[in-house]
């Protein structure tokens, strides 16, 4: 009931969000139901049943991952005055997130349940029953069982999420017991209780990017593959196939990592010199939200340098003057990934915004003029594509350089 209350009383834009975790849901719902389909329909080719399952996995680590951000968002799930008075910490409200993310999963799977079946021609006597019974296997019958254990798959998963991700942590300290106010300084423990800056994973990150792109390389000898059914993506049909997805998933963790120190660091170079007041606020706005951005600057980098990459090996198929390897499940599938990191970005960035209003409202107080603060915006927004544009397309270059040279 509590949840019920707080979701009425919420803000429009929170609404929005959550409407788009339940239609990214739906989205990955049809996907694992279609796998489910084709199972069933084609039981003599388990392998390639098993492989539309496996890619489904995609697309599923890109909503739970939207979906704990729009959590982590949520304004009803924050700390309040009197909450603890009547119950609800901090543990308590990571569960209320955890439970009104699993909703909004589980009403977008419903919802991919019913236009599933609809095309499927299941229902009947609606206008698009059938239209795609061909497409879906519509002639074999669904297994319940499985239908609803995979559509309950990803609530799960992402309910699961968010407790892990907004349980409350305690603070790490170097030993069992706090150093005594007598001792002298110099004998304490350094940074003890120092918080870990957020450009200390940048040099895990770019060696977990080299590993990732060190493996593409020495598995992507052999020339692409030219797949031609639905679900087909590259490197699929072959040996290769495993090992350039595990190298561009550890490229991608790579970038994940590495995301809080670039954005820091192209920050620090904004504001290095002699910089007016522009580039300096855009510097230090940037210095100080590169944890909150960096990370899912990162997977949308990685999104976009495995999308060009894809571009790359399979130019032609668009063109209609080579293999045709993208169904339009796929294009789903795609569509999906894209959609969800883009959010998580845009998601990330209001967040940045409301954490630093205070901020704004004292530079406002003191006299900076609001042109100013747009043009902070616009330095800020070009330095990141500056940086990041040319990085995902590198790494694209080089994941497909391999194959596009054997």
């Amino acid at each position: 009931m509590l949840s019920l209350r707080l979701a009425r009383g919420a803000h429009p834009l929170v609404h929005l969000r959550r409407l788009l975790v339940a239609g990214a849901a739906s989205g990955v719902g049809f996907l694992l139901l279609c796998a489910l389909g084709h199972a069933v329909a084609h039981p003599g080719a388990a392998g390639e049943s098993l492989v539309r399952l496996l890619w489904c996995a995609v697309p599923m680590a890109a909503v739970v991952y939207f979906a704990v951000a729009v959590a982590r968002n949520d304004p009803a799930t924050r700390p309040r005055d009197g909450m603890d008075a009547v119950g609800f910490g901090p543990v308590r409200l990571s569960f209320l997130a955890a439970a009104s993310t699993a909703v909004s999963c589980t009403v977008g799977s419903v919802v991919a349940l019913l236009a599933y079946l609809e095309l499927r021609g299941d229902l009947g006597g609606t206008p698009l029953s059938g239209t795609a019974a061909g497409l879906l296997d519509g002639h074999a019958p669904l297994p319940w069982a499985g239908a609803l254990t995979l559509l309950g798959l990803l609530p799960a998963l992402a309910a699961g999420a968010c407790v892990i991700v907004l349980r409350p942590r305690r603070e790490r300290t170097s030993g069992s017991a706090a150093p005594a106010p007598e001792a002298d300084s110099a004998d304490a423990p350094a940074s003890a209780h120092a918080p870990r800056p957020g450009y200390a994973g940048l040099p895990w990150g770019v060696a977990v990017l080299a590993c990732g792109l060190a493996l593409e390389a020495y598995v992507g000898h052999a020339p692409a593959p030219a797949p031609d059914h639905l679900l087909a993506l590259p490197g699929q049909e072959d040996g290769a196939s495993p090992g350039l997805l595990a190298g561009w998933l550890l490229a991608s963790f790579g970038l994940v990592l590495a995301g809080p120190g670039l954005i820091h660091w192209c920050g620090a170079l904004l504001a290095a010199g002699r910089p007016g007041a522009v580039r300096l606020l855009a510097g230090r706005i940037l210095q100080d939200a590169a944890v909150r951005l960096g990370r899912p600057l990162g997977v949308l980098c990685a999104v976009a340098a495995g999308a060009l990459a894809a571009v790359e090996l399979y130019g032609p198929a668009w063109e209609h003057t080579g293999p045709h390897p993208f169904g339009p499940l796929t294009g789903l599938g795609a569509a999906v990934v894209m959609a969800c990191v883009t959010a998580t970005v845009i998601t990330a960035a209001l967040d940045t915004r409301v954490s630093r209003s205070g901020t704004n409202d004292a530079l406002l107080r003191l006299g900076v003029p609001a042109s100013v603060m747009r043009g902070a915006v616009a330095v800020r927004t070009g330095a990141l594509l500056a940086l990041l544009a040319p990085l995902a397309w590198l790494i694209a270059e080089l994941t497909t350089l391999p194959l596009t040279r054997s």
